[in-house]
């Protein structure tokens, strides 16, 4: 797993959600699966505030499937607490998305969720594309990266 020692910047977001009823088992306790939605909430926040959301991606002419995806559980999450969803671009070399996330009860700055995960880019046809697409380039040069 990517650990924070490797971001090589400092853009991220934050983000906040209240865990509903439909997260949670029998046991009142998030299902494990919701994670990784929770991590989706985190993107989509980040692509929001820092001008590369989803509709940017497409309206450029690519897609950006999740090729891996890693999630590492600390302590439950409950119905009806808040979540802190932080989430960090690592840049990279490769034409990939990087993200790093980590989820913290808001009540208590407590730590319950690390993961990352990968994005590769597709071209309109589904071709995978081996060199950054220009307008991401554009993007990672007006956020003060290579």
């Amino acid at each position: 797993m990517i650990t924070k020692k490797n971001i090589t910047s400092n853009i991220f977001s934050k983000a906040e959600i209240t865990i509903r009823f439909s997260d949670v088992d029998s046991m009142g306790i998030v299902w494990h699966g919701n994670y990784v939605k929770y991590f989706e909430d985190g993107r989509e926040a980040f692509g929001l505030e820092h001008g590369m959301h989803y509709l940017d991606v497409y309206k450029n002419g690519y897609f950006t499937p999740i090729v891996n995806i890693e999630c590492n559980y600390k302590n439950p999450l409950r119905y009806g607490e808040k979540v802190i969803i932080e989430t960090y671009y690592i840049d990279s070399e490769a034409a990939k998305i990087i993200h790093e996330y980590k989820l913290y009860r808001q009540s208590n700055n407590e730590l319950v969720a690390t993961g990352s995960s990968t994005q590769v880019f597709l071209n309109i046809n589904g071709d995978l594309e081996l060199t950054i697409p220009k307008f991401f380039q554009d993007w990672k040069r007006k956020k003060g990266l290579k």
